[in-house]
């Protein structure tokens, strides 16, 4: 009954995945990266500042995560979603009560029990959105979860210290338990999506679970375009990183000294903004056209990001201007590989395969890539702060990721123009 109420009302289910997708993505971020609102100032390990090792020691478990979603992720069937998501939050929850009991710097284990499962949310989660006509939409819903979540989590972490005087350790335990509820209620609701009607099939493409050859064909049959995006995607996965986990420090580096709320504010219009613009793309209905649109949208954001920082660094714009607008170029670029560019690149081809697979290959890349970044700033004789160093990440990606993506659309482009002669593989080897 639910199922045929929802499929006889595309709007209402619309907007309750979109919804459903954005609650459940943005309370994970609460149990990922509360711990990124503390500066733990008063601690080293070996030279080092704790939070660097921190946040390498979760970045590790994560980006392992991602390399075991390739298979995890690609090949799990509808009805075992909803338990790992749970299954996999839990655990990462019972690892922040670890971190807060055990002493320094044994704790450092347990922040890497708390990234090796939440790598693979992203995908659970948008593997009930995919294939639909309306998945624009409700991809970017979910999608602006990553931007206004991470700027309201530490916003939460920093006011749940300063309300309980609880340590810095005990802050991000303490802040799942509060979204705890929350999360429950949201997976539920996901749990109440209909799989894709016909009409999302025809205007889409089935999507199936990709076995290991499944995913070696689809690997051959796309691979120059892949590398690139592999290529652009590893760039914005590392300096987005890098603002996430140390905005706190950029703001303060680049000489902000006022209220904390500063981190939502900029991080809800950078949402806003991402929201509107990506969900104009349902308008498209031609897929091909769509595809080429978000290449032109990813281009743009690249050329934003370095105008921004340019005009910043000649004095033209505030720092609160410059965060914001060269947030809206980082996340406009970076959205969209998080499972937009890739649902309309199967739509376009044809190809039944997910969404999943290819997404979590660049994604293991990018944070393997943010994993080897930690140790140049660290280790090397780069002697910037956080500040200065996303300023001239920034400014690298600016160029080359609007050079990749040119390449990337002149590329995909004559493939499409081939694939019109020739037949798109099958995945035969795969079950459903």
């Amino acid at each position: 009954m639910k199922d045929s109420f929802l499929s006889k009302h595309p709007w209402l289910l619309t907007l309750l995945a979109g919804l459903a997708a954005f609650g459940t993505y943005s309370c994970m971020y609460a149990f990922r990266k509360a711990f990124a609102a503390g500066t733990y100032n008063h601690l080293t390990l070996a030279g080092i500042d704790y939070k660097v090792w921190l946040v390498f020691a979760q970045i590790l478990g994560y980006a392992l995560s991602k390399f075991y979603g390739i298979k995890f992720v690609s090949e799990i069937k509808t009805h075992q979603r909803i338990q790992a998501i749970l299954g996999f939050i839990g655990f990462s929850w019972l690892a922040l009560a670890g971190f807060a009991l055990c002493p320094v710097p044994y704790n450092l284990f347990f922040m890497f029990l708390n990234g090796l499962p939440l790598g693979m949310i992203w995908g659970l989660v948008f593997s009930f959105l995919e294939g639909r006509k309306n998945t624009e939409f409700m991809g970017a819903v979910m999608a602006t979860s990553m931007i206004f979540a991470s700027g309201f989590v530490k916003t939460v972490a920093l006011q749940l210290r300063h309300l309980t005087g609880f340590s810095e350790f005990w802050i991000p335990f303490l802040t799942g338990l509060v979204f705890l509820l929350p999360l429950i209620l949201c997976v539920y609701l996901l749990s109440l999506i209909p799989p894709p009607s016909a009409e999302d099939q025809k205007l889409r493409t089935q999507r199936q679970p990709m076995d290991a050859e499944a995913r070696r064909k689809f690997l051959r049959y796309f691979f120059p375009g892949i590398v690139l995006t592999i290529f652009i995607y590893v760039q914005l996965t590392v300096v987005r990183d890098l603002r996430d986990n140390f905005e706190i420090e950029i703001w303060k580096t680049l000489g902000y000294t006022g209220s904390s709320h500063i981190y939502t504010q900029v991080d809800m219009l950078v949402s806003l903004v991402v929201l509107v613009v990506l969900s104009l793309l349902i308008l498209v209905k031609n897929n091909l056209k769509a595809f080429v649109y978000m290449h032109g949208l990813i281009i743009g954001s690249f050329l934003l990001i370095g105008l921004s920082t340019w005009l910043f660094n000649n004095h033209q714009l505030s720092l609160k201007v410059w965060m914001t607008t060269a947030g809206v170029g980082l996340y406009m670029a970076y959205v969209p590989y998080n499972a937009l560019f890739f649902e309309r690149m199967i739509a376009t081809f044809r190809y039944q395969s997910n969404v999943a697979f290819v997404m979590y290959l660049a994604d293991s890349m990018g944070y393997l890539a943010s994993i080897g970044i930690l140790f140049v700033h660290e280790f090397s004789d780069l002697s910037i702060s956080w500040g200065q160093f996303y300023n001239r990440s920034l400014i690298g990606i600016s160029i080359m990721g609007s050079l990749s993506a040119l390449f990337s659309l002149l590329y995909f482009q004559k493939k499409y123009a081939k694939s019109r002669h020739e037949s798109v593989p099958s995945l035969t080897s795969v079950t459903t």
